[in-house]
């Protein structure tokens, strides 16, 4: 991992932690041992355009965030973006896409939800309908607003101001 890479890692995650802990009250949708803060994903979908190891530094503070504002059930689903990330970065950087790394990485996403509450006591309805289907298309949001995100942040970092001749 190189300095730019780290520095790209260590704002995300900084933007991952204060998603939850500043914005999770009115960006939040709780339906126990479900819940949704829009944009959440917002930083650890970025950083697969970084790399995937960066990808799953931001899933780890984001799993942090979650630990501290809403407990170990929702910071246990949390942990599910360490593999997602990396996952994720891995496709960008094998395809180049976005995209493909959104779709490919979301069902993967909501199982792994889905799977991590069992141990909590939740039922298979719970687990699968409630978390999966829900955190399925809470992904779907957050990668629409991620793409949107991402490519506004990629035309504005392309445009330089010309330097005057001397």
């Amino acid at each position: 991992m190189n300095t730019k890479d780290l520095m790209l890692g260590a704002m995300l995650t900084a933007l991952s932690l204060l998603i939850p802990i500043a914005f999770g009250g009115f960006l939040r949708v709780y339906i126990p041992p479900f819940s949704a803060t829009l944009a959440s994903h917002l930083p650890l979908m970025l950083a697969m355009t970084v790399s995937p190891l960066v990808a799953a530094m931001v899933g780890f503070g984001s799993a942090l965030g979650f630990f501290m504002t809403l407990g170990p059930v929702i910071g246990a689903r949390a942990l599910v973006h360490i593999p997602v990330g990396f996952i994720g970065g891995k496709v960008y950087g094998k395809s180049g896409s976005l995209g493909r790394a959104l779709l490919v990485t979301a069902p993967l996403h909501a199982l792994g939800e889905a799977l991590i509450v069992i141990p909590f006591g939740f039922d298979l309805y719970t687990a699968f309908v409630v978390v999966g289907i829900g955190t399925l298309l809470h992904h779907g949001a957050d990668s629409l607003i991620t793409l949107f995100a991402h490519r506004n942040i990629r035309f504005f970092a392309g445009r330089q101001k010309s330097r005057p001749q001397a």
